[in-house]
């Protein structure tokens, strides 16, 4: 009975602090791996494994260095679409005359038929998003043309509520600045994440119950 007991503590546990799902580059982060270096004899104070020459550039270019990013993220974007359609049609017979055939009960019968249609249509939609801010993420690889995928996240508990930021994405390393800092705009295939786990974010989705009536009810 022991072990039931401890699965469902493990089940309550993982059901409190739910992790919301990421579409980051995983993993998101990584060790440094070993370098070659040459065989110089480490001495007292200078160290071959942690030594970098005076005047070597600190840009990140290996796996487990880190890359500051400036999250500058703003899209806006707008549609309008308008239609309109008029069909109109009349109709007009009459019987003036039937001299020498059957059916004269037919003279002086007017026939009028006339319809209309009309359809106007009118649709808008606008979406603004704004996101700033900046942290700092791991170079996980290292791609032979010498770009370096990032990974990284960032988790902020206030309360009872967590806040995760994600960023992941192929960076171009003459993009990165002196201050070894990149723009956000300049990451290619970059996958940006703000996504919050609590009471409050779960305040703010649909029951599983709701949406199965939802889903299933015809109106």
């Amino acid at each position: 009975m022991r072990p039931l007991k401890h699965i469902a503590w493990m089940l309550l546990l993982a059901g409190c602090t739910s992790v919301p799902p990421t579409n980051v580059h995983q993993p998101m982060t990584a060790r440094p791996m070993p370098r070659m270096e040459s065989q110089i004899a480490n001495g007292s104070i200078y160290q071959v494994g942690t030594g970098r020459p005076l005047f070597e550039d600190r840009r990140a270019r290996y796996i487990g260095d880190t890359i500051t990013v400036k999250i500058t993220e703003s899209t806006t974007a707008s549609t309008k679409s308008n239609t309109k359609l008029d069909k109109s049609n009349t109709s007009t017979a009459s019987v003036s005359g039937l001299s020498g055939l059957p059916g004269k009960g037919l003279l002086g019968l007017d026939l009028n038929a006339s319809s209309a249609n009309a359809f106007s249509g009118k649709g808008e939609a606008a979406n603004n998003n704004v996101f700033t801010g900046s942290m700092t993420v791991t170079v996980i690889d290292v791609m032979p043309n010498g770009n370096l995928l990032v990974s990284g996240e960032k988790q902020v508990a206030v309360g009872h509520e967590q806040e995760f930021v994600r960023i992941s994405g192929v960076v171009n390393p003459s993009y990165v600045d002196s201050f070894n800092t990149v723009e956000s705009s300049k990451i290619a295939d970059a996958r940006i994440e703000y996504k919050s786990s609590g009471q409050v974010s779960e305040g703010q989705i649909m029951g599983w119950l709701a949406r199965f009536f939802l889903n299933v009810m015809p109106f």
